[in-house]
């Protein structure tokens, strides 16, 4: 109640100053006005008493002489007024940020409240529940989840703060800077975020990656002071960083030593407060806020004829590039135009490759999902199938023999899948497509034979003309293998009988028998001249085999 009595006498100190200003302006301009109207009548008598004849000031022969001075002064008064009116937004704004720091300590300690009468609730007897439940209720009142007041709530739980500090070298026209950001996060005991703020920055700070590091858990550490809370643990990516808060390295740098001192005193502030040190991936979400200030640092403003527009330094091709036309990496939040972005991605695939980011010495995946921006939508669909075929294990794979569906699924999922389905899912070789929803048979690789066994459908003239049954009788007349374990088809072009399958069984071509230990289990040949010596004198350098 004090704070607002002294915030209304400041209002009132303001206001009163701004009227007597105003009413002073107000005078010296009067008083300027009555001074040159009295020096133009003096100067009239004068020149009246020195010709024959007095000029009629209606012709115009009477000479106007401003004596102010000639010239526009300085206008200190508007400055003054300027002054205080920004000194009353000041106010003002103060005001609103105090009052909105109220309101978001009465709404995480409601937050608190709930949680607590939810872990009670959970822990009520089943028996209580259905004959109490409903005479059971504990509404939220201000301080509710302590005996004094909020802010006690919310020193008694624990939270979590999150910092991250970066500092990068970016182009700002055709100047290279270095620029910072830092980004800060506060969460409660589940992970829930309460709040978070970024922030640029200044040249001193942005010196190095430890500065930007130990600036934002200063910055990290205070945001946590303004809620009052009271137990926090607060977390670090960066080993050097975290032996220096720990103390188990001491800094040599002055800067640095002041930002740890700085650091230090903060934590003596809290009842509990301790440091914790996790991956990139533990304060990925911070990295990105930090990131975003450093962005907000290296975009300008241009007028172009459809409106205002923000542009970015490709720092590839060191164009000036719309911000909408900029890509981001998901992992490292580096920043490169569309353009560039494609020309390193198609080259990576058709090498075979993953794309990672550009930026020198980051190896950031830059995922393929994330491309349909700057990429032909069927090409990422494509290399999203690649992708996905290349994860899973060959003997797991199971694809839709419909032919206008052909998902590739796991076995595993597909059968948890066709469980919701299908009573007798694990017995059966019946499985229900993902994507298209019709059942299909594991076995025979074709749409689901209702009421027909597989060993009878395979025998059936149905099965002869459906796809598998044709390539089985392709390979039949070809004198294909086809691997036990995967049943995956097989044609030796040359060399010797012992196949190596993509699924890593390895068997006789001739026979189907297993080799164990690099040693047949049969007692066919293991290789044809034919395969070998002919082939190889009709084509020194012949192509690799396809199995």
């Amino acid at each position: 109640m004090a704070a607002k009595f002294e915030d209304d006498d400041v209002s009132l100190i303001l206001e009163e100053q701004r009227e007597e200003i105003m009413a002073a302006k107000t005078l010296a301009r009067d008083h300027d006005l009555a001074f040159n109207l009295q020096m133009q009548e003096a100067l009239a008598v004068s020149r009246a008493a020195h010709t024959s004849s007095v000029p009629d000031s209606s012709s115009g022969d009477v000479a106007t002489v401003d004596f102010t001075g000639g010239y526009d002064e300085f206008d200190f008064t508007s400055l003054i007024l300027q002054d205080i009116e920004r000194v009353d937004q000041e106010r003002r704004d103060r005001a609103f940020g105090e009052q909105e720091m109220k309101r978001l300590k009465v709404d995480l300690d409601r937050r608190i409240h709930d949680q607590k009468f939810a872990q009670e609730i959970m822990r009520i007897p089943e028996r209580d529940w259905s004959n109490y439940g409903a005479d059971y209720e504990k509404p939220y009142t201000l301080g509710a989840g302590a005996s004094s007041s909020s802010s006690s709530a919310i020193g008694n739980e624990s939270f979590k703060v999150y910092c991250k500090g970066l500092v990068s070298e970016e182009m700002i026209g055709d100047t290279r800077v270095m620029v910072g950001g830092v980004g800060v996060a506060l969460c409660d005991s589940t992970g829930n975020l309460i709040w978070e703020v970024k922030k640029v920055l200044v040249a001193e700070e942005a010196k190095s990656p430890e500065i930007a590091e130990l600036e934002a858990l200063v910055h990290g550490l205070d945001e946590a002071l303004t809620f009052d809370l009271g137990r926090v643990t607060f977390f670090i990516d960066h080993f050097k960083v975290f032996q220096y808060v720990t103390g188990k390295l001491t800094p040599t740098q002055s800067a640095v030593a002041t930002l740890v001192n700085k650091v230090a005193i903060l934590q003596s502030k809290f009842s509990f407060c301790q440091p914790s040190l996790v991956t990139r991936n533990g304060v990925k979400f911070v990295f990105k806020l930090a990131r975003d200030a450093i962005v907000s640092q290296i975009k300008w403003r241009e007028e172009a004829s459809t409106g205002t527009t923000f542009k970015e330094t490709c720092v590839i091709c060191f164009e000036g590039i719309t911000v909408d036309k900029m890509f981001s990496v998901d992992d490292c939040f580096h920043r490169f135009c569309f353009s560039c972005m494609k020309q390193h991605v198609e080259v990576k695939i058709l090498g075979g490759q993953t794309a990672n980011c550009p930026s020198e010495g980051c190896k950031s995946e830059v995922k393929i999902e994330c491309c349909a921006k700057f990429l032909d939508p069927k090409l990422v669909g494509v290399m999203i199938q690649r992708k996905k075929e290349g994860s899973i294990n060959v003997a797991d794979k199971v694809y839709c023999p419909i032919p206008t569906c052909s998902e590739l699924m796991v076995k595993s999922e597909v059968l948890e899948y066709t469980k919701q389905y299908f009573v007798s899912a694990e017995e059966s070789k019946a499985r229900k497509c993902m994507k298209c929803g019709q059942f299909f048979c594991t076995q025979c690789k074709v749409p689901w034979h209702y009421g027909v066994s597989c060993s009878d459908f395979c025998k059936s003239k149905a099965y002869l003309n459906a796809g598998d049954g044709l390539l089985k009788s392709l390979a039949h007349s070809k004198k294909w293998r086809q691997c036990t374990k995967c049943n995956v088809t097989v044609e030796l072009l040359f060399g010797c009988y012992h196949i190596t399958c993509r699924c890593g069984y390895e068997f006789c071509y001739t026979c189907g028998a297993e080799w164990k230990n690099k040693k047949a289990t049969c007692t066919c040949p293991i290789w044809d001249e034919r395969n070998i010596i002919h082939r190889n004198q009709r084509n020194p350098n012949p192509p690799a085999p396809r199995r």
